[in-house]
């Protein structure tokens, strides 16, 4: 059974910082990639950032330089390091893996950028 369980979320200030973890179980953890995503307050789903098997990694444009995604392959967990955090980075944080042809999703964990 794939499991991703993602935990870090919360409330904080504009220009803040949080690190969300995913640990990831039931798959080949070191031989995939893995994403994060988010889901808005308007229910809309947007990719944030990738890392890949070989740890190369890629971000949404409206993350590039605040945000930072990394892996752990001896945990079976990746993070994402955000930084600068402002109210548009509000949402439910999700982390995304594929396993043998098919998709799995994470529980997510809530992101609150207000003062």
């Amino acid at each position: 059974q794939v499991l991703l369980v993602a935990s870090g979320g919360g409330l904080v200030q504009p220009g803040g910082s949080l690190r969300l973890s995913c640990r990831a179980s039931g798959f080949t953890f070191t031989s995939t990639y893995l994403s994060w995503y988010r889901r808005t307050p308007g229910q809309v789903r947007e990719w944030v950032a990738t890392i890949n098997a070989d740890g190369s990694t890629t971000y949404a444009a409206s993350v590039k330089g605040r945000f930072t995604i990394s892996r752990d392959n001896a945990e079976d967990t990746i993070y994402l390091q955000m930084n600068s955090l402002n109210p548009e980075d509000t949402g439910v944080y999700i982390c995304y893996a594929p396993d043998s042809g098919r998709n799995y999703w994470g529980q997510g964990t809530q992101v609150t950028v207000s003062t």
